[in-house]
């Protein structure tokens, strides 16, 4: 039986199959995403939404979805759905799914009388291009199948509506039809694996309503052009092969194209091939060749913390270091431009926030754990060496080096970490002067900087950071460690504020492989993680006893920033702190780790199937929220999942 396998009274009960999401991308930018019953619920949903960059840097709905009719002695049985206002779905095509597949390609089984329908959806790797198979596995008739699409021309955050400017046009090409509604944007082809019937009828289906935007706030309506329909006559056993692209497509080479692409994907048949399947989805290459890591889907682009705290667990964990080495190169030239001063040359969003450099050595030592110190120092340890040094110097514009060894950075008008959320252009969180997962950072930087020093046989370098990392030690415990034996969330020297709210970023001075606490220390830290934030979808932004806590993530905008960081659960969070766990002690924790991943595993079946989304409510049932699929999420699990095994041997 497969894994991600759902039964007919899931898939055609709307309660339970409409909040489950899939997501299928290209590695190149480009998805298809709906729910599992094909009703989009968002603005983001489509079955081709591509980067258009002649208009702007945002991806664009082009195919929206594609109805299929099946039709036998004249009458039509609809097979799509969607949701118009008023609470009202229509053609209701779920109550004919006998049962949905996820275990290597998304797979639709439909049954209309005596016809039984198989749908298989694959995305093209490096290509523009949504291919679609349809199997008339059963039939005691002739049978004809009808396809309908539903199209959009916009961009993922705006919507499209009934106008006099949509262009009509269309040409026939091989087996199927191009057209393009407004300028500036690529022709859409629509073609098949065999010859059609294209009936021009064009028309606009009005009010079709996106239920995840109302939940959020947003205006959530919008009108989808239908140009007409395609129709072929099919005999049982018959297939049929439907490519959407943004280029002309060889109709002759459909169906084998198809079948390559399906052997190419791997089985979703356990919670980790999942989760490697889900870390695909973040490898991204673009026409130069420049590899990248998405921070997430759908609205994400590649930043750059994101980049940094996710490379190792996205590559690294799956034994694929030839893609953590294409990545960290279009990484570290964006790095390099920052630290020139130059105008970046790659496309890597927040690479001027202050924890980004501190992320980048984090990142290059799991490097370093998996690959060795000495092939590490000489790839990476200029790298390493000319950021410390950046910092030294005081060159960064907002991270500066104290007489104290700690750093120090401003945040009281904006946003410096990962908690960045703003209401009333103001910071919700403030996180201001020493931060403490800043300062665990860049202790760990300095003893691993003095480590790849000592290997690169630059005695002097060595000493001066290792002095350096000393100092750095007494003052972090003395500046953050308190008398209830937690640490500072942060403290502001400025204002002579301290932090005494209960948050998970302390656990990253008991996680880092080079830590200033104690044993005793980082027991104390990892004890009250447990008792105040620990949940089984990760740690809490912040303890339910410490003023402000806001865990449910729902609403419109300004409410859901107000809760963003207020005890929201995140699993990356939690990937760390079980790495502390098992660093603090050993293989008697295993087993108590081993139950945390019984959360995660849950969510392969929830929200967007096969993967962990953004963040859940801090309070239970701990509902997903955010992003359907997060890469420093999918990443740090894996990571996890390596460390278990390293423990248990």
């Amino acid at each position: 039986m497969s894994y991600l396998r759902f039964e007919k009274a899931q898939m055609t009960n709307l309660q339970e199959s409409l909040p489950k999401e899939l997501l299928r991308t290209n590695r190149s930018g480009a998805y298809a995403c709906s729910t599992i019953v094909d009703c989009n619920t968002r603005k983001y949903h489509g079955l081709l939404v591509v980067p258009v960059p002649e208009i702007d840097d945002e991806n664009h709905v082009l195919l929206s979805s594609l109805d299929c009719s099946v039709i036998q002695h004249g009458a039509a049985f609809n097979l799509g759905l969607h949701k118009y206002q008023g609470n009202n779905f229509s053609p209701n095509g779920h109550k004919y799914i006998r049962e949905f597949d996820c275990d290597k390609v998304p797979t639709t089984l439909y049954r209309v009388g005596g016809v039984l329908l198989k749908r298989e959806i694959v995305f093209q790797h490096f290509e523009d291009r949504i291919l679609i198979r349809y199997t008339l596995v059963d039939a005691h008739y002739a049978t004809t199948l009808r396809f309908k699409p539903f199209l959009a021309f916009r961009s993922v955050r705006q919507f499209t509506h009934e106008n006099p400017i949509v262009n009509k046009d269309y040409q026939e090409v091989d087996n199927g039809i191009k057209t393009c509604l407004y300028a500036g944007y690529p022709e859409l082809f629509m073609q098949f694996s065999r010859k059609v019937q294209f009936v021009f009828q064009p028309d606009w289906y009005r009010g079709i309503e996106y239920t995840k935007e109302q939940e959020r706030g947003y205006a959530s309506n919008e009108d989808l052009y239908v140009p007409g329909y395609f129709e072929v006559n099919l005999h049982k056993g018959d297939a049929i092969v439907f490519a959407a692209s943004t280029s002309a497509t060889n109709v002759r080479g459909l169906r084998p194209l198809f079948d390559k692409e399906v052997s190419e994907r791997s089985p979703r048949d356990n919670f980790f091939h999942c989760l490697v399947n889900a870390a695909h989805q973040f490898h991204v290459e673009d026409k130069h060749g420049k590899k990248y890591i998405l921070a997430g889907y759908p609205w994400f682009k590649a930043r750059a913390r994101d980049t940094f705290i996710a490379l190792p667990g996205l590559t690294l964990s799956i034994e694929e270091d030839e893609f953590f080495d294409a990545a960290m190169q279009t990484a570290e030239k964006g790095v390099r431009n920052f630290m020139d001063g130059k105008p970046l040359t790659v496309n890597i969003y927040e690479i001027e926030q202050p924890d980004v450099l501190l992320w980048a050595i984090w990142c290059i030592q799991q490097y370093a754990k998996e690959k060795g110190l000495e092939q590490c120092a000489a790839k990476y340890g200029k790298l390493v060496l000319d950021i410390i040094h950046y910092i030294r110097a005081d060159k960064h514009p907002n991270l500066t080096l104290e007489s104290n060894a700690l750093v120090k950075t401003d945040g009281k008008d904006r946003p410096v970490t990962w908690m960045n959320s703003i209401a009333n252009g103001k910071p919700v969180v403030p996180r201001t002067g020493f931060i403490v997962e800043f300062n665990a950072l860049w202790y760990n930087a300095l003893r691993f900087g003095n480590n790849i020093a000592d290997t690169l046989g630059q005695a002097k370098v060595a000493g001066e950071l290792k002095a350096l990392a000393e100092q750095c030690g007494m003052s972090f415990v003395s500046t953050f460690f308190n008398q209830y034996n937690y640490l500072f969330d942060y403290v502001d020297p400025e204002g002579e504020e301290q932090d005494w709210s209960v948050r998970p970023n302390m656990i990253f001075a008991a996680a880092f492989d080079y830590s200033p606490l104690t044993q005793d220390q980082k027991k104390n830290v990892i004890d009250i993680c447990t008792r105040e934030l620990l949940t089984p979808k990760g740690l809490r932004s912040l303890s339910p006893k410490s003023g402000g806590y806001n865990p449910m993530y729902i609403g419109p905008q300004v409410q859901r920033d107000y809760a963003y960081h207020q005890g929201t659960a995140w699993p990356w969070l939690g990937g760390f702190y079980m790495e502390a766990c098992l660093k603090l002690y050993k293989r008697t924790r295993l087993s108590f780790i081993e139950r945390q991943m019984v959360g995660y595993e849950d969510e392969m079946f929830y929200h967007c199937v096969g993967t962990l989304p953004e963040l859940f409510d801090g309070n239970p049932p701990f509902h997903g929220r955010g992003a359907v699929s997060y890469a420093m999420n999918v990443a740090e699990i894996l990571r996890s999942l390596e460390q278990m095994e390293k423990y248990k041997y």
